[in-house]
């Protein structure tokens, strides 16, 4: 890795696009440090806490939620438009055909995800000024007006614009894909300041004792990367062979290639579907907080509040919320894997350009022998999701004392650091390989 980067700076353009990555990312970090005025911080870090979900939408934001910035929203509304728009495409058959016009569709397709993105922000900007408002103890000032509101939600619709429009330059002028790098970027940026506070907070004076956790943390953290590595990369490759055909009156011979499946296909996606819903229950009986004590709604809404948790005081819902969670994960990866991957489409395409699967006819034979080898090789990717986003922080907190909310990097996290370190990498070698070949060539 260092010797490609190095390799990369000896050569002028692409030098140039890594400074303007890197510029760009600085860019961005500085407008998550400049905070809307009237927010708390200590309600704020008392909320996210108590709020996984918060957590998650900070971790898309790069850092900005958590201050509360000009950019808190970072890019959670893009990437919503974007999951609405591919499940649509499932629903409408205009807009998968519209995905499959080539590059005019996928411009097409790219721009209704913005025009979507701007509304989405700005529905979501003020739901959480509402949240904010109604939080114990509260975040904004109770006695805002409507032109604050306006103000703070007009703020939060300009910075996700903001952060979309620097994703977007760093994907078409600079090295990777930025709306990932953008999150990259966040995770990194926080993990000096956010691990040396726990240090700090689980110190209690014992000398080199008090080291002993964190040295275990970082052994299981250095087992999970290398676990990660290894599933992220792994693919079955499926043998094609195209079939020998004429062309321009000479006949060309069919050549031999392979199909290649990944077993994380969905990426982090059904942990954000299943996040959503595990936790939208909490979010709701926030709001009745300041319902009259004794109602039967307070009651709930207090009850749900302190064991709805995934690490909670009662054990026994603690590992029903998790289970569920795990549930949840498991099924939204088979469902979000089959929404990008439709294997009657890659049938019909292979059958297009002349190439079948040695030992399958073409046609319907392919999409159910496709489907069958993507069931099982989904599996082991959606165990994978549930082990690294569910029971690696358990397993973690067990092993090394260390609550699971002192955490920095959990499984998500986890996840997004090293995929985006892989595919950025990968594409920083190919430009290399690239301009290797275009020196040979002149």
């Amino acid at each position: 890795m260092l010797a490609a980067i190095f390799n990369a700076l000896r050569l002028p353009e692409l030098r140039n696009k890594l400074l303007f990555t890197a510029g760009l990312l600085v860019v961005y970090r500085l407008f998550s440090n400049v905070t809307i005025p009237g927010a708390s911080p200590s309600a704020l870090q008392s909320l996210f806490n108590s709020q996984p979900l918060l957590g998650l939408l900070d971790l898309f934001s790069g850092g900005g939620l958590s201050t509360f910035s000009v950019v808190a929203l970072g890019l959670n509304p893009f990437i919503n438009a974007s999951i609405i728009m591919q499940l649509m495409t499932v629903v409408s058959v205009r807009l998968d055909e519209i995905s499959k016009e080539g590059e005019l569709g996928r411009r097409r397709f790219t721009r209704w995800v913005r025009y979507l993105t701007v509304p989405l922000a700005f529905g979501q900007s003020y739901g959480f000024t509402v949240l904010f408002q109604n939080a114990t103890p509260p975040i904004l000032p109770t006695n805002m007006d409507w032109f604050q509101r306006l103000t703070i939600m007009l703020t939060l619709t300009a910075g996700t614009v903001l952060a979309m429009w620097i994703g977007e330059l760093i994907t078409e002028y600079g090295i990777g894909n930025g709306v990932s790098l953008v999150i990259f970027a966040g995770i990194v940026a926080r993990a000096p300041r956010t691990l040396g506070s726990s240090v700090v907070g689980h110190s209690t004076g014992g000398g080199l004792a008090d080291l002993v956790p964190f040295v275990l943390l970082g052994v299981i953290a250095v087992i999970a990367i290398a676990f990660v590595i290894e599933v992220q990369q792994a693919q079955r490759k499926i043998p094609i062979q195209s079939a020998q055909r004429l062309t321009g009156g000479r006949t060309v011979q069919g050549r031999q290639s392979f199909l290649p499946l990944r077993v994380n296909t969905a990426g982090v996606i059904p942990i954000i579907f299943a996040l959503s819903i595990m936790t939208f229950p909490t979010i709701l009986a926030g709001y009745f907080a300041g319902a009259p004590t004794g109602t039967w709604y307070r009651n709930l809404a207090d009850w749900v509040r302190g064991n709805f948790v995934p690490y909670g005081p009662n054990l026994s819902s603690t590992i029903a919320y998790n289970a569920a969670y795990f549930l949840f994960i498991f099924g939204f990866t088979y469902f979000y894997t089959f929404v990008q991957f439709k294997p009657d489409d890659v049938a019909d395409n292979l059958r297009r350009y002349s190439t079948f699967i040695p030992g399958i006819r073409p046609g319907r034979p392919t999409a159910e022998y496709l489907t069958h080898v993507m069931n099982r090789i989904t599996l082991a990717g959606a165990i994978f999701l549930g082990l690294i986003t569910v029971v690696l922080p358990i397993v973690a907190a067990r092993v090394s004392n260390i609550p699971p909310t002192q955490m920095y990097l959990g499984g998500t996290a986890l996840l997004i650091v090293v995929g985006v370190a892989l595919d950025t990498m990968k594409q920083l070698e190919t430009q290399l390989v690239m301009r290797q070949y275009r020196g040979f060539i002149r």
